[in-house]
């Protein structure tokens, strides 16, 4: 059951017009920002690190009561959050404590295979294999818990990062794990040095900077697939890797100083895609200085460069960043979806549901662009995508996929809706596609990505209905 009252202050939380899936707990920002800046500050007092955290889980429990049913969902949904917490917090500790053995100039690519680190470390990062052999004791203070709840308290933003660098949430989920032990490896450079956030900034750039070097992926263009109309625009860019971002549990700008490090807006596909087109040193250099607002100095310290190289790669991005997005800002920056758009959403997913080939028409844009990472199909123009949706709507087509329904969703700041078909002859609906609305002056959708379904959990979409 959903709760009807908001987690914070106890008033009613506003009436969803018939979604459906995860909801908000909270019934305003300002009560989400509340929350947010509690849950800061009892990390922060706790002082006893993981037993704060597991005081604070045993708190949650004793005050679980179960009436009414939707104070028990609140009080519950807080807790599961807590429980995610120290679960991720023992794994790293888990981790850095299997890893005491792991020579530190060793990492695993891809493959599995060992590679050595090809980043110039800093000086804030450099380690020895010696180093890692000497007892803990002997080297730093830090024992694994305490390290992995100091970790912790920095991991969404390491990992939206870690995302924005190589545009995949599955490598920026291994690049955050990766990140953490090499910072567990250095853990004695760290002490007394610098702030952790700066130096596990370091560490996350330099990681991703190995892991874009190994694969050495670089965007494509979409080519015609014989026989399929895919409409007389020009092909859009090909990014086989990207990936969406769920983004409900995001800090707002007005939640804490670093808002720029998980701000929507650079979080956006088209920003995100476009930043894909800079050689990975460029683009490390944009997002250090321009979305996070790092100094020159501090830039260049990370990557391992003079501050003049710094800004020469940064006046070199700029440029290549605006060629890849449209021609005006308001063309692509979308702010909080409006009610108008929430409207369409509703209207699509019900098209969907009553197979509504007229209504979904309606819905799109004239010069609406469809594309599918990481599959090779795409559509420019509504005619185009409209030949291509019409036989798998109709029952009557030999193509018809199946019946559909729909749960909304949030990625990348957009709204979004996963799709779930029931193909003919079964009575199971399976997660099939995730689409991600992108929005014109008229509030019609003039841009869909549709990603694979393997992520539905982390938008905390089931699987199958």
């Amino acid at each position: 059951m959903v709760a009807d009252v908001c987690a914070s202050c106890g008033k009613p939380l506003p009436a969803r017009a018939g979604r459906t899936g995860r909801s908000s707990v909270y019934c305003s920002a300002a009560c989400r920002q509340k929350a947010y800046r509690e849950r800061q500050g009892n990390a922060a007092g706790a002082g006893t690190g993981v037993q704060g955290l597991i005081d604070d889980i045993g708190r949650r429990v004793t005050e679980l009561v179960p009436q009414p049913a939707s104070v028990l969902y609140s009080g519950v949904t807080e807790l599961s959050a807590s429980v995610a917490r120290l679960r991720r917090v023992a794994r790293v500790a888990r981790d850095t404590a299997n890893d005491s053995v792991t020579p530190a100039a060793v990492t695993k690519d891809g493959t599995g295979k060992a590679a050595g680190n090809v980043t110039p470390t800093t000086a804030g990062e450099s380690v020895t294999s010696a180093a890692v052999t000497e007892p803990s004791s002997a080297r730093s203070s830090l024992t694994e818990t305490d390290f992995a709840a100091l970790t912790e308290s920095h991991r969404r933003e390491i990992q939206v990062h870690c995302y924005r660098m190589t545009g995949s949430y599955d490598d920026a989920e291994d690049l955050v794990q990766e990140t953490f032990l090499r910072a567990w490896r250095a853990r004695d450079a760290f002490e007394g040095r610098a702030g952790a956030r700066t130096w596990l900034y370091r560490i996350a750039t330099n990681a991703c900077l190995d892991f874009q070097r190994r694969t050495a992926r670089r965007p494509q263009r979409y080519e015609p697939i014989p026989g399929m109309n895919h409409g007389t625009g020009e092909p859009p860019a090909r990014l086989t890797w990207l990936q969406p971002y769920p983004d409900d549990e995001l800090p707002s700008a007005e939640e804490q100083p670093e808002a720029a490090a998980v701000s929507r807006e650079t979080l956006e596909l088209v920003f995100l895609g476009a930043i894909q087109h800079l050689p990975p040193r460029q683009r490390a250099v944009l997002i250090l200085r321009d979305v996070l607002g790092l100094s020159a100095a501090e830039t260049a310290e990370a990557l391992g460069l003079t501050v003049a190289s710094a800004n020469s790669a940064l006046q070199r991005a700029r440029p290549t960043l605006r060629d890849h997005l449209p021609g005006r800002r308001a063309d692509w920056r979308t702010v909080e979806p409006t009610e108008s758009q929430r409207t369409v959403l509703h209207q699509y997913m019900t098209a969907a549901r009553t197979l509504d080939f007229t209504a979904m028409t309606d819905l799109l844009s004239k010069d609406v662009t469809l594309t599918m990472p990481p599959n090779p199909f795409w559509f420019t123009g509504r005619d185009a995508l409209v030949d291509f949706l019409r036989p798998s709507l109709d029952p009557a087509s030999p193509m018809f996929f199946g019946h559909w329904r729909h749960l909304p969703a949030r990625a990348n700041g957009q709204l979004a809706a996963g799709g779930y078909v029931r193909r003919p002859g079964t009575n199971v609906y399976r997660a099939q596609v995730l689409d991600v609305l992108r929005f014109d002056a008229d509030d019609r959708i003039v841009e869909i990505t549709s990603f694979e379904p393997h992520l539905f959990p982390a938008f905390g979409l089931p699987l199958r209905l």
